[in-house]
């Protein structure tokens, strides 16, 4: 017998959120990780908000529990966030509101955002997954890679105006031509976000960008430390001496990278620190810092085909975590979501990796 197609809205509801969500739904596990990683966090939260002062705030688990989601399922704004707290209930069982429970408004939770971003929880929140992957039996404590990547910044090539004063013709989109020009970054800076600088890659024309570094264990691709930096040319090997120092305490380690890294200043630095440069040799027009020495063993060859997977953490967090181009401006901000996503990441990786095969 054909049904039929009434729409008449049921006023109770018996089954609860909890019920609501399949035993075997990827966010279970991700929220039991998630909710180990704030129970941490629980004494910086403390420290964040006034005691027994004023209206209570967004509770600061429930919006990083959001902004989670918003990352792991690429959500450009805040606005759709909220929309999708509204009414998808997957989205609300994972933050910890009820099925009546009313939704913040994004300029609520913009706000209470921004005080997480004064507090430095990314950095925490990064460090806390990380431990639990070191618990787990997951990290390699001996065998790393590095690498950066440009992040678009969040303005446009007409921001990239000369310093001295020069805001050219007036009009909020005025047409302007660059052609015969000669912009630098010493010379020129963007109105719209001073601290991105104008870089590009070979075969691609520059952009106003942000560098983005990572380093990498070689045992499951999980990424150990994330840094966002002003671009530059020297950038990336400056920053990856910053991110192998905490993991080259007295243990032999070796570094993974690709042929940008390849400088004698470099690899001195490393060996100095009693680090193994396994980094790919780059020989156009001038000879390798890397010798025999280090080529001859097994263990680079294996370093230089394993190093490739870091690509992965790069492309993951580009076309799902929304780091392409980013939707705020500052290296602080930027970087406060750069370390965030990156620790996304690695809930996506730990989780697939605790799941039975």
């Amino acid at each position: 017998m054909r049904g039929t197609d009434r729409e008449a809205g049921a006023i109770f509801s018996y089954v609860s959120l909890e019920e609501r969500v399949p035993q075997d739904h990827p966010l279970r596990a991700m929220r039991r990780l998630v909710d180990e990683a704030l129970g941490a966090l629980s004494p910086r939260f403390d420290r964040l908000y006034a005691k027994r002062v004023g209206r209570p705030s967004v509770p600061p688990e429930r919006l990083l529990r959001a902004l989670l989601l918003q990352v792991l399922y690429s959500i450009r704004s805040e606005r759709q966030l909220m929309e999708q707290l509204d009414y998808n209930l997957l989205f609300r069982w994972f933050v910890g509101l009820e099925i009546d429970e009313k939704v913040w408004t994004p300029t609520v939770f913009t706000k209470n955002r921004d005080r997480l971003l004064r507090g430095e929880i990314h950095q925490a929140f990064f460090d806390a997954i990380v431990e639990q992957a070191e618990a787990l039996g997951l990290l390699s404590q001996e065998h790393f890679t590095v690498d950066g990547t440009l992040i678009e910044a969040w303005a446009s090539q007409k921001s990239f105006r000369p310093k001295d004063g020069d805001d050219g013709p007036p009009g909020s989109n005025p047409t302007v031509s660059f052609r015969g020009e000669r912009r630098r970054n010493d010379t020129h800076a963007s109105k719209t976000d001073p601290e991105a600088r104008l870089m590009g890659r070979k075969g691609e024309g520059a952009k106003l960008c942000y560098q983005g570094h990572v380093l990498t264990e070689n045992r499951n691709g999980l990424v150990v430390e994330a840094k966002l930096s002003v671009a530059s040319g020297g950038a990336e090997r400056d920053t990856a001496l910053e991110l192998i120092e905490p993991w080259a305490c007295g243990s032999r380690i070796t570094i993974g990278g690709d042929r940008g890294y390849d400088t004698r200043a470099f690899v001195e630095e490393l060996r100095k620190r009693g680090v193994t440069p396994h980094v790919a040799q780059n020989t156009t027009n001038r000879r390798s810092a890397i010798d025999r020495r280090t080529t001859r063993h097994e263990g680079y060859g294996i370093s230089q085909r394993v190093r490739k997977r870091v690509e992965e953490v790069f492309g993951w967090m580009k076309t799902v975590g929304l780091m392409r181009k980013t939707r705020h401006r500052g290296v602080h901000r930027v970087g406060w979501t750069f370390v965030f996503t990156a620790a996304v990441y690695n809930l996506v990786r730990i989780r697939n990796l605790e799941v039975p095969t």
